[in-house]
Parts: structure tokens; sequence; C-alpha cells
């Protein structure tokens, strides 16, 4: 009884594990995680080049000095975050528009096969083959 459970119990846990569903979400956090590391940089060479000057030309060493920094610092994240998540994502789409535009003509595709099907069964008529 108990072999018998615990075999349907392992088969339960093997169905569940090929379900597509699971494997993508495992995909999904791998590439997410890569993903988050390739935002942080962006947003860290961001950060650097924009706040950095504008910090020491007001003589000021860290905006975490302040009361409200780290909130400033959680809300500029943000929104650099955002912001490079928009431009990726409309690139992307970008992508597709013109991968889509460059596919070929489902109907002309079969009006094409279909004459040439044609054709070759003319052709064959006329040898009589």
């Amino acid at each position: 009884m108990v072999r018998r459970r615990t075999g349907g119990f392992l088969r339960d846990f093997q169905e569940f594990v090929n379900r597509g569903n699971v494997v993508d979400l495992a995909v999904a956090v791998v590439i997410g995680g890569a993903f988050g590391k390739v935002i942080d940089a962006v947003v860290t060479l961001v950060t650097g080049a924009i706040l950095d000057p504008a910090l020491k030309a007001a003589n000021v060493d860290s905006i975490r000095d302040w009361p409200v920094g780290e909130v400033l610092i959680a809300i500029i994240n943000f929104v650099l975050i955002a912001f490079v998540v928009f431009l990726i994502i409309k690139a992307l789409e970008r992508f597709k528009r013109e991968e889509a535009a460059a596919a070929p003509d489902p109907v002309a595709t079969h009006q094409q096969l279909a004459d040439a099907t044609n054709r070759l069964a003319a052709a064959i008529e006329s040898r009589q083959l």
C-alpha cells in the first residue's frame, strides 16, 4: 500500500515537473535573474554618469546623507529601471513588427503553390506519364 502511494506520488510529481508551465517558469526565473543584472549595470552606469557630477557640483558627498536619501535613491532606481525595461520592450516590439512585415503573405504563397501544382499536372498530362 505504501509503495503504491509512493509510486503514485512520484508519478504525479513527474507529471507536474514535465508540464510546460513549470519548465517555462524555471527558465523565466533564470533569465530574469540574468536580465536583472544587466538592468542593474545600466542603472549604475547612468546613475554614475549623471548623478555623481551633479552631486559633486552641489558639494554633496552622497544622497544617502539626506534625511530621505534612501527613499530618493529607491525612486531614482525605480524610474531608471522602468525606463530601461521600456526601451528594451520597445526595441523588441519594433523587431517583431519588422519580422512580421518581412513574412510572406500566406494567401499569395498558397496561390503560388496551387499554380505550380496545376502546371506540374498539365506537364505530366501532356507527356502522358
